[in-house]
């Protein structure tokens, strides 16, 4: 029985209480080379000590200025990238343990969307072709089969069976993207990184991908991390929020309770800078000065020190931790308790 026929089965929703994702302390560093003879000089802190848990069927939405690791958290939560440190366990099973056989067999269950349809689909490959591919890699069905399965899901995201025959230029960035969403759910994952999956796209079709994206993981009851930089499509889809800055969480809070009463000094900034419709509306934005520090060489203390408005001496000296709030989320800042 192809995947596609058994979309729910075995997913228990009240399962769902239960971490299908736990990171911890998760670290990426990429090391910088110079030099004729190249010798590390250096290392980019892309992601520094990031810890949460994913449960099924949640949204998480990972938010943050462009450079800031959304996409590394992402792309080492797949083995896309090894992790520098700490843990990814993906039902209990530790990611980073698996060898080659594993990796292959997680791949089935965690699958990735990416920013720019024009780039993630192969040009030279039909559409068929592209869409039977997961299931050419393991190994799943006879031809006919496969090109049954191709069909059930190009209708499954709303597009023609005829598209099969097609070729990636053929299409717009809107199609495109449904159909780079036919490939992540071909073998019914469980979680589904997206990756700035709708920034691309024209703020018109945006909305059309968003609630395809909702629908497909309200019936598979889908877990989604979804990476954003657009705070309004992020507060649309997710159950909880976390926002990143400088390989860091700073806050992880509900969707609601963030936007309405953000404790982070950089989460107020963002907050902030969502345009209103209503011109009566006179809200005050909090403009940041200064550039986002260098991920090489990182500030000391808190890393948003050198930028915030209500930094002291002691945010130069001292590191803070993740402290828990009493709405049970999370916030990274010696005075969030000072500033609210």
């Amino acid at each position: 029985m192809h995947a596609l026929a058994r979309l729910g089965e075995g997913r228990d929703l009240t399962m769902r209480s239960f971490p299908l994702l736990e990171v911890e302390r998760l670290t990426k560093h990429f090391p910088v080379r110079a030099g004729v003879i190249p010798r590390t000089v250096g290392r980019v802190h892309a992601v520094d000590d990031v810890s949460f848990t994913l449960r099924r069927g949640e949204t998480i939405g990972l938010v943050g200025e462009s450079g800031c690791g959304k996409s590394t958290v992402g792309k080492t939560l797949l083995r896309l990238y090894d992790a520098t440190s700490g843990t990814v366990k993906f039902e209990g099973k530790d990611v980073s343990e698996m060898n080659r056989a594993q990796v292959r067999e997680l791949r089935k269950h965690i699958q990735i969307i990416f920013q720019d349809p024009f780039e993630s689909l192969n040009a030279r490959h039909t559409i068929g072709k592209i869409l039977a591919e997961p299931f050419v890699i393991q190994k799943m069905g006879t031809a006919a089969e496969r090109a049954q399965w191709v069909g059930e899901l190009l209708n499954r995201v709303g597009l023609d069976v005829s598209a099969s025959n097609r070729f990636p230029h053929e299409f717009s960035g809107g199609q495109r993207q449904r159909i780079g969403i036919a490939r992540a759910i071909a073998l019914s994952p469980k979680l589904i990184v997206c990756d700035e999956a709708v920034s691309a796209l024209d703020v018109s079709v945006q909305s059309q991908v968003v609630n395809l994206l909702l629908s497909l993981q309200q019936e598979m009851s889908l877990a989604l991390m979804f990476i954003a930089h657009d705070l309004a499509v992020v507060k649309h889809v997710s159950d909880r929020i976390a926002v990143m800055y400088l390989g860091e969480i700073v806050e992880m809070r509900d969707g609601e309770d963030i936007y309405r009463s953000p404790r982070h000094p950089y989460t107020k900034a963002l907050i902030s800078a969502i345009p209103v419709a209503d011109p009566r509306n006179k809200s005050q934005r909090t403009i940041l000065e200064g550039d986002v520090p260098s991920p090489i060489n990182p500030p000391s203390g808190c890393r948003f020190h050198t930028r915030c408005q209500f930094a002291t001496p002691k945010c130069s000296k001292y590191r803070p931790e993740l402290e828990e709030l009493p709405d049970g989320g999370l916030v990274k800042c010696l005075r969030w308790n000072e500033i609210n």
